[in-house]
């Protein structure tokens, strides 16, 4: 079988992720990517369906006050669940 080169761009943080991933179900990118394409040939489009998630409006509401206190410095943070379990008893 011969081959080709090809390049894709990738956001880097996506790259990282995909790559450990793949790596630890013992294969590399390029093998994961033939394997994504020979599924898109063989069902004749994409091998998932695309669509844009509809969430009601709590959830909608939750998602940014995620997004705000994940960038908020001035929210504290814990580094292991003892920490937390220390904090949440500290405040009864």
């Amino acid at each position: 079988m011969a081959t080709t080169p090809t390049q894709i761009r990738i956001d880097s943080v996506v790259k990282q992720q995909a790559t450990e991933l793949f790596t630890s179900l013992g294969m590399d990118m390029s093998g994961a990517i033939n394997i994504f394409l020979r599924q898109c040939i063989l069902r004749g489009g994409l091998p998932f369906s695309v669509e844009l998630p509809k969430y009601n409006q709590e959830t909608l509401e939750a998602i940014d006050e995620a997004r705000r206190i994940s960038r908020d410095p001035d929210i504290k943070g814990y580094t292991s669940m003892a920490d937390l379990k220390a904090a949440l008893e500290a405040d009864d």
